[in-house]
């Protein structure tokens, strides 16, 4: 290590980690933004997907009354 270190060397580095420091702090800010919005659009989707399998359920179900009403129910497989 050079003798010649001074205090003022010293303080410039520490104010470029410092620099860097704010820096990553701002990017780590908006990534985690951004993974809020996303985790939201994710939550969206499910809840959309578990919309419509209950809508297909519900519809499934209407349409296995119809054919037990019609006697359009095939015997079970014995």
């Amino acid at each position: 290590m050079p003798e010649n270190v001074t205090n003022e060397l010293i303080l410039e580095h520490l104010k470029r980690i410092q620099s860097k420091l704010a820096e990553h702090d701002l990017r780590f800010s908006r990534i985690e933004g951004e993974l809020r919005a996303i985790k939201a659009h994710v939550g969206g989707l499910v809840q959309s997907d578990l919309t419509r399998d209950s809508g297909q359920a519900a519809i499934q179900e209407r349409l296995d009354r119809i054919e037990r009403r019609l006697d359009l129910v095939d015997a079970p497989a014995e």
